[in-house]
Protein backbone atom coordinates (compact mmCIF):
# COMPACT_ATOMS: atom_id res chain seq x y z
CA UNK A 1 0.00 0.00 0.00
CA UNK A 2 1.38 3.38 -0.88
CA UNK A 3 0.79 6.93 -1.93
CA UNK A 4 1.68 10.27 -0.44
CA UNK A 5 0.74 12.61 2.38
CA UNK A 6 0.18 16.33 1.83
CA UNK A 7 -0.92 19.28 3.99
CA UNK A 8 -4.61 19.91 3.29
CA UNK A 9 -3.99 23.42 1.96
CA UNK A 10 -1.65 22.01 -0.74
CA UNK A 11 -3.94 19.30 -2.13
CA UNK A 12 -5.83 21.38 -4.70
CA UNK A 13 -2.74 23.02 -6.18
CA UNK A 14 -0.93 19.68 -6.29
CA UNK A 15 -3.84 18.02 -8.11
CA UNK A 16 -3.78 20.79 -10.73
CA UNK A 17 -0.01 20.51 -11.10
CA UNK A 18 -0.14 16.71 -11.50
CA UNK A 19 -2.97 16.99 -14.03
CA UNK A 20 -0.87 19.32 -16.16
CA UNK A 21 2.17 17.06 -15.87
CA UNK A 22 0.08 14.03 -16.89
CA UNK A 23 -1.31 15.87 -19.90
CA UNK A 24 2.16 16.82 -21.12
CA UNK A 25 3.80 13.48 -20.44
CA UNK A 26 1.06 11.31 -21.96
CA UNK A 27 -0.46 13.69 -24.50
CA UNK A 28 -0.28 11.17 -27.34
CA UNK A 29 -2.18 8.47 -25.44
CA UNK A 30 -4.80 10.88 -24.12
CA UNK A 31 -5.52 12.23 -27.61
CA UNK A 32 -5.55 8.72 -29.07
CA UNK A 33 -8.09 7.42 -26.57
CA UNK A 34 -10.46 10.36 -26.98
CA UNK A 35 -11.35 10.52 -23.28
CA UNK A 36 -11.39 13.90 -21.52
CA UNK A 37 -8.01 14.32 -19.86
CA UNK A 38 -9.53 14.96 -16.43
CA UNK A 39 -11.19 11.50 -16.61
CA UNK A 40 -8.35 9.66 -18.35
CA UNK A 41 -5.92 7.62 -16.29
CA UNK A 42 -2.84 5.53 -16.78
CA UNK A 43 -2.30 2.86 -14.16
CA UNK A 44 1.08 2.85 -12.46
CA UNK A 45 1.58 -0.84 -13.26
CA UNK A 46 1.26 -0.04 -16.97
CA UNK A 47 3.39 3.09 -16.76
CA UNK A 48 6.42 1.77 -14.89
CA UNK A 49 7.36 -1.09 -17.16
CA UNK A 50 11.01 -1.88 -17.81
CA UNK A 51 10.61 -0.80 -21.42
CA UNK A 52 9.05 2.55 -20.54
CA UNK A 53 11.54 3.45 -17.83
CA UNK A 54 14.61 2.57 -19.90
CA UNK A 55 13.35 4.05 -23.15
CA UNK A 56 11.79 7.30 -21.97
CA UNK A 57 13.93 9.65 -19.90
CA UNK A 58 10.87 11.92 -19.72
CA UNK A 59 9.19 9.37 -17.45
CA UNK A 60 12.16 9.24 -15.11
CA UNK A 61 12.34 13.04 -14.98
CA UNK A 62 8.59 13.30 -14.35
CA UNK A 63 8.92 10.86 -11.45
CA UNK A 64 11.65 12.95 -9.85
CA UNK A 65 9.54 16.06 -10.35
CA UNK A 66 6.60 14.42 -8.56
CA UNK A 67 8.75 13.55 -5.55
CA UNK A 68 10.29 17.03 -5.56
CA UNK A 69 6.87 18.67 -5.64
CA UNK A 70 5.56 16.53 -2.77
CA UNK A 71 8.58 17.47 -0.65
CA UNK A 72 8.32 21.13 -1.64
CA UNK A 73 4.68 21.16 -0.51
CA UNK A 74 5.69 19.78 2.88
CA UNK A 75 4.55 16.22 2.21
CA UNK A 76 6.07 12.77 2.06
CA UNK A 77 5.80 9.70 -0.13
CA UNK A 78 4.45 6.84 1.94
CA UNK A 79 4.31 3.06 1.58
CA UNK A 80 4.08 -0.10 3.65
CA UNK A 81 4.63 -3.60 2.31
CA UNK A 82 4.74 -7.16 3.59
CA UNK A 83 6.65 -9.83 1.75
CA UNK A 84 4.47 -12.79 0.80
CA UNK A 85 5.86 -16.17 1.73
CA UNK A 86 2.89 -18.45 1.07
CA UNK A 87 1.75 -19.83 -2.29
CA UNK A 88 -1.11 -17.87 -3.92
CA UNK A 89 -3.64 -20.66 -3.33
CA UNK A 90 -3.32 -20.37 0.48
CA UNK A 91 -2.66 -16.64 0.72
CA UNK A 92 -5.55 -14.55 2.07
CA UNK A 93 -5.29 -11.32 0.10
CA UNK A 94 -8.04 -9.56 2.07
CA UNK A 95 -6.38 -10.24 5.42
CA UNK A 96 -3.02 -9.18 3.99
CA UNK A 97 -4.53 -5.94 2.69
CA UNK A 98 -6.05 -5.17 6.07
CA UNK A 99 -2.79 -5.97 7.86
CA UNK A 100 -0.94 -3.52 5.61
CA UNK A 101 -3.68 -0.93 6.12
CA UNK A 102 -3.42 -1.36 9.89
CA UNK A 103 0.33 -0.78 9.79
CA UNK A 104 -0.09 2.20 7.44
CA UNK A 105 -2.60 3.88 9.78
CA UNK A 106 -0.29 3.31 12.74
CA UNK A 107 2.69 4.90 10.98
CA UNK A 108 0.68 7.82 9.65
CA UNK A 109 -0.73 8.42 13.12
CA UNK A 110 2.77 8.45 14.60
CA UNK A 111 3.95 10.86 11.91
CA UNK A 112 1.05 13.26 12.40
CA UNK A 113 1.12 13.05 16.21
CA UNK A 114 4.67 14.35 16.17
CA UNK A 115 3.55 17.35 14.13
CA UNK A 116 0.32 18.16 15.97
CA UNK A 117 -1.69 17.50 12.80
CA UNK A 118 -4.41 15.15 11.53
CA UNK A 119 -4.82 12.97 8.46
CA UNK A 120 -7.49 11.51 6.20
CA UNK A 121 -6.94 8.51 3.90
CA UNK A 122 -8.39 8.40 0.39
CA UNK A 123 -8.24 4.96 -1.22
CA UNK A 124 -8.96 3.61 -4.68
CA UNK A 125 -12.38 1.95 -4.75
CA UNK A 126 -12.49 -1.69 -3.59
CA UNK A 127 -15.04 -4.49 -3.87
CA UNK A 128 -17.93 -4.34 -1.39
CA UNK A 129 -16.72 -7.08 0.97
CA UNK A 130 -13.25 -5.59 1.28
CA UNK A 131 -14.68 -2.08 1.59
CA UNK A 132 -16.69 -3.07 4.66
CA UNK A 133 -13.68 -4.85 6.15
CA UNK A 134 -11.48 -1.81 5.58
CA UNK A 135 -13.91 0.54 7.31
CA UNK A 136 -14.42 -1.89 10.20
CA UNK A 137 -10.69 -2.38 10.79
CA UNK A 138 -9.93 1.34 10.50
CA UNK A 139 -12.79 2.26 12.83
CA UNK A 140 -11.47 -0.19 15.41
CA UNK A 141 -8.13 1.64 15.37
CA UNK A 142 -9.68 5.09 15.35
CA UNK A 143 -12.20 4.60 18.14
CA UNK A 144 -9.86 2.39 20.11
CA UNK A 145 -7.51 5.38 20.28
CA UNK A 146 -4.83 3.57 18.29
CA UNK A 147 -5.09 6.30 15.67
CA UNK A 148 -5.91 9.52 17.48
CA UNK A 149 -5.03 11.80 14.58
CA UNK A 150 -7.15 10.07 11.89
CA UNK A 151 -10.16 12.27 11.11
CA UNK A 152 -12.42 9.54 9.69
CA UNK A 153 -12.05 5.94 8.46
CA UNK A 154 -10.66 5.70 4.90
CA UNK A 155 -12.80 7.10 2.11
CA UNK A 156 -12.89 5.22 -1.21
CA UNK A 157 -13.31 6.84 -4.60
CA UNK A 158 -13.01 6.10 -8.32
CA UNK A 159 -9.44 6.88 -9.29
CA UNK A 160 -10.25 8.13 -12.79
CA UNK A 161 -12.07 11.08 -11.19
CA UNK A 162 -9.29 12.08 -8.77
CA UNK A 163 -5.87 13.30 -9.91
CA UNK A 164 -4.41 12.71 -6.45
CA UNK A 165 -5.47 9.04 -6.54
CA UNK A 166 -3.94 8.69 -10.00
CA UNK A 167 -0.67 10.10 -8.75
CA UNK A 168 -0.74 7.73 -5.77
CA UNK A 169 -1.31 4.83 -8.16
CA UNK A 170 1.72 5.90 -10.22
CA UNK A 171 3.84 5.88 -7.06
CA UNK A 172 2.47 2.47 -6.10
CA UNK A 173 3.37 1.13 -9.53
CA UNK A 174 6.95 2.26 -9.03
CA UNK A 175 7.18 1.21 -5.38
CA UNK A 176 5.92 -2.28 -6.17
CA UNK A 177 8.76 -2.80 -8.62
CA UNK A 178 11.34 -1.29 -6.28
CA UNK A 179 10.16 -3.66 -3.55
CA UNK A 180 10.27 -6.74 -5.76
CA UNK A 181 13.88 -6.08 -6.70
CA UNK A 182 14.95 -5.25 -3.15
CA UNK A 183 13.40 -8.40 -1.68
CA UNK A 184 14.16 -10.89 -4.48
CA UNK A 185 16.75 -9.40 -6.86
CA UNK A 186 17.66 -12.81 -8.26
CA UNK A 187 14.06 -13.37 -9.41
CA UNK A 188 13.52 -9.84 -10.72
CA UNK A 189 16.78 -9.11 -12.54
CA UNK A 190 14.89 -7.16 -15.19
CA UNK A 191 14.01 -4.60 -12.50
CA UNK A 192 17.62 -3.63 -11.75
CA UNK A 193 16.78 -0.17 -13.08
CA UNK A 194 14.90 0.49 -9.84
CA UNK A 195 18.20 0.46 -7.94
CA UNK A 196 19.95 2.61 -10.54
CA UNK A 197 17.35 5.35 -10.85
CA UNK A 198 14.94 5.43 -7.95
CA UNK A 199 15.94 3.73 -4.70
CA UNK A 200 18.04 6.50 -3.15
CA UNK A 201 15.58 9.19 -4.25
CA UNK A 202 12.62 7.24 -2.92
CA UNK A 203 14.37 6.64 0.38
CA UNK A 204 14.69 10.39 0.89
CA UNK A 205 11.09 11.09 -0.15
CA UNK A 206 9.60 8.31 2.01
CA UNK A 207 11.33 8.50 5.42
CA UNK A 208 8.64 6.64 7.41
CA UNK A 209 8.09 3.82 4.92
CA UNK A 210 9.33 0.28 4.54
CA UNK A 211 8.73 -3.32 3.52
CA UNK A 212 8.57 -5.99 6.20
CA UNK A 213 10.47 -9.06 5.11
CA UNK A 214 9.54 -12.54 6.23
CA UNK A 215 11.32 -15.85 6.14
CA UNK A 216 10.07 -18.03 3.34
CA UNK A 217 8.02 -21.13 4.09
CA UNK A 218 9.97 -24.12 2.85
CA UNK A 219 8.78 -25.13 -0.57
CA UNK A 220 6.50 -22.12 -0.93
CA UNK A 221 6.55 -19.59 -3.72
CA UNK A 222 7.41 -16.01 -2.91
CA UNK A 223 6.27 -12.60 -3.92
CA UNK A 224 5.65 -9.29 -2.24
CA UNK A 225 3.19 -6.51 -1.82
CA UNK A 226 4.21 -2.89 -1.65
Amino acid sequence: MGGFLLPSDKVRSFATWFYQLKCRLLEFEINRDGIPAYQWEKKGSALYTTKNVLQYSELRKATFRIMNRIEKDGGIVFYVGIQKTHPPEINNSKDLYCAVLHESIKRLDQFCSGRNSQFQILLDEQEDILRRQIVAEASKQMFGEAAKTMIEPPIQAESHLFQTLQCADWLCGLIGRVGCYQVLPQEYEDLSWTEKYFVSRLRRAAPTSGIRRQRAVRGAGQGMDA
